[in-house]
């Protein structure tokens, strides 16, 4: 997959929108201003993958694997903590929950894939905790 030597238009284009649907947000609180920036949000997450696609390629393995699990643990630490922030008090419990959330997804996510593709291939599966 080869990369084009600049990033595209849009990786730079959507964070600005964000930042602008952020201010507008600011200053004009609303059901429809939450909407635009909750999609601002999505693309600038997006954006900052992207671009750190884009560097993991070119640094190469093993250190392009980090730089990506870099990238969206500082994402995902980033919103759990303006959640954290922004909900006040009571939300303590909030990034354990979430961390606790996202290893179960993923544990019986495994397993029952491991489940559906043996079943594919033997027809018959037997399961033992």
């Amino acid at each position: 997959m080869a990369f084009r030597k600049t990033n595209p238009p849009w990786t730079w284009f959507v964070p600005l929108l964000a930042w602008l649907v952020m201010v507008a947000a600011i200053m004009l609180p609303g059901a429809i201003m939450f909407s635009f920036a909750a999609i601002g949000l999505v693309g600038s997450v997006i954006a900052a993958v992207h671009h750190a696609e884009v560097v993991a390629y070119r640094v190469g393995e093993p250190f392009g694997t980090l730089v990506l699990a870099v990238a969206v643990t500082v994402i995902e630490v980033a919103l759990i903590v303006s959640v954290m922030l922004s909900g006040g008090a009571g939300k303590e419990a909030l990034p354990r929950d979430t961390v606790f959330a996202a290893i179960m997804i993923c544990c019986n996510g495994i397993v029952g894939l491991c489940l559906l593709m043996g079943g594919m291939r033997h027809h018959e599966q037997g399961f033992q905790i």
